[in-house]
C-alpha cells in the first residue's frame, strides 16, 4: 500500500482544506469568510462535509481512508446514527461505511452547555475493487464533521476533471441534507447524479438567513448554474422583517451578480412547513416531543405581529416572486419557483415532516426528480445550451 497525499485536487465540494494537528479538515467555506462571523452553529455546519468527496482514477483493488468524526450526542434526545460514506465506482454506489468511534461533543438542548471526548481515528477498507483503471468517489458524511488522516492505495491515482458544468446551491438543513441517510441520497446531491453536473453544495442547517459572506462567497466561486433556497432560517431566526429582507435579498443578488453577471440564477422559497406558513418565529423546542424522548420544533410567534412585519413563508414566498419579477425585466437570467412544488400540501399528508420541519429521505428522492423536471427540462432555467 501506498499513501497518496490529501490535496485540494483530489478534493471535490470542499473550499479550504485545513491543515490540522491529526490531518485535514475539509470547510464548505473559505477562510476568509469564516473570520467574518463568531457563531457555533455557522462553525459546526461548515465542517460537515454535505456534498464533498474525495475523487480519483485509479485500478487499486484495495482503498484505505484514515478519518476522524466528530459526532454530537445530544441530551434528551434520540441517539443520530453514524455518518456513513458512500463509495462510488464509476458513478456506481458501490459500498457504504461508517466510522463507529472519533471525536464526541456532547450538548444538552435545554441549558445549551457542551463538553467534548477526544476520540480516535478509524480506518475504512475499501476491498474487493477490480484491477481497471476506474473512477472512484468517496463521499464523506454529510452530517458529521470529518478530518481527513491518510488516504492509501495498492496503485497510483490521478486526478479527474470535472463534470462539464458546476452548480452551486445554497440553502438550509433540508439542502445540507437534514433526514438524508446518506450522503448521496441528500436532494443537491441526487439532482447532481440526475443531471450530471459538478456539485457545491453551499447548504448550511440553520444558518443562512441572508449573510454578506454566502454572497461574496458565490461570487468569487467558478459557477456555470447557481441556485439559493431562501426563507426558513429567516424565520427559524426571527432575524429580520420585511421592512429589512428586501433589501437584504436585493443586495444579496447584487453581490453576486457582480461575479456572475449572466449566470442561470434560480431562486427557491422553502417547501411547506405547516408550522411556519402563517406563524412567524422564533422556532422553538417541542418540549412535549423531547419529554418522550422525540426530536421535534414548534413555532412560538404571534401571528398577529406579521401586520407590523414579522416573517412568516407565506410572506417570504410572496416577496421573493416579487423581487425575482422586479429583478428579471432587466435580468433575464434570473427565476424563481415556489418551493411547494418541490413538497406541498398533498405530499404532507402523505409524508408528514418527520420533525416538524425536515422531510424525509424518501422525500429527498422527490424533491430531487421534481428540481431536475422543473431546472434542466429543455425550456428549464439550467437547460443545456
Amino acid at each position: 500500500m501506498q499513501t497518496v497525499p490529501i490535496t485540494e485536487e483530489l478534493l471535490r465540494g470542499a473550499l479550504d482544506l485545513e491543515q490540522t494537528a491529526r490531518g485535514h479538515l475539509p470547510h464548505r467555506l473559505p477562510a476568509w469568510a469564516r473570520a467574518q462571523y463568531v457563531d457555533p452553529q455557522t462553525d459546526m455546519v461548515d465542517t460537515q462535509p454535505s456534498g464533498v468527496r474525495l475523487v480519483f482514477r485509479t485500478a487499486a483493488t484495495v482503498i484505505e481512508l484514515d478519518t476522524l468524526p466528530t459526532k454530537r450526542d445530544y441530551i434528551g434526545a434520540p441517539p443520530r446514527p453514524d455518518g456513513v460514506y458512500d463509495v462510488l465506482v464509476d458513478g456506481k454506489l458501490t459500498t457504504q461505511l461508517t466510522a463507529p468511534d472519533g471525536n464526541v461533543i456532547t450538548i444538552d438542548l435545554m441549558t445549551g452547555t457542551t463538553d467534548t471526548r477526544d476520540g480516535t481515528a478509524q480506518t475504512l477498507r475499501i476491498e474487493d475493487l477490480p484491477a481497471v483503471p476506474k473512477t472512484v468517489e468517496i463521499w464523506l458524511p454529510h452530517d458529521e464533521t470529518t478530518e481527513l488522516v491518510a488516504l492509501r492505495t495498492d496503485s497510483p491515482v490521478e486526478p479527474v476533471r470535472p463534470r462539464a458544468r458546476r452548480w452551486v446551491h445554497h440553502g438550509s438543513s433540508i439542502s445540507h441534507g437534514s433526514n438524508a441517510t446518506h450522503p448521496t441520497g441528500t436532494w443537491p446531491a441526487l439532482v447532481a447524479a440526475a443531471a450530471d453536473v459538478d456539485l457545491l453544495n453551499l447548504g448550511f442547517g440553520g444558518s443562512a438567513y441572508l449573510q454578506p459572506f454566502y454572497a461574496r462567497t458565490i461570487r468569487d466561486t467558478p459557477a456555470d448554474l447557481i441556485s439559493l433556497k431562501l426563507g426558513i432560517n429567516i424565520v427559524n431566526s426571527d432575524s429580520l422583517r420585511l421592512r429589512t429582507f428586501t433589501p437584504g435579498v436585493h443586495g444579496f443578488l447584487d453581490t453576486i451578480r457582480d461575479g456572475h453577471p449572466d449566470t442561470p440564477l434560480l431562486i427557491v422559497s422553502s417547501i411547506l412547513c405547516p408550522i411556519h406558513e402563517h406563524t412567524p418565529g422564533p422556532t422553538g423546542w417541542n418540549l412535549e416531543a423531547l419529554a418522550e424522548g422525540k426530536l421535534a420544533f414548534t413555532a412560538t410567534g404571534n401571528p398577529d405581529e406579521v401586520a407590523a412585519g414579522k416573517l412568516t413563508l407565506s410572506v417570504i414566498r410572496a416577496e421573493l416572486e416579487r423581487v425575482v419579477a422586479q429583478r428579471a425585466l432587466t435580468d433575464p437570467n434570473l427565476h424563481y419557483l415556489d418551493g411547494r412544488t418541490l413538497y406541498g400540501a398533498a405530499d404532507n399528508a402523505a409524508h408528514p415532516l418527520l420533525d416538524d420541519l425536515h422531510p424525509d429521505a424518501a422525500t429527498h428522492q422527490v424533491m430531487a426528480d421534481r428540481f431536475v423536471e422543473y431546472a434542466f427540462s429543455p425550456k428549464g432555467p439550467f437547460a443545456s445550451s
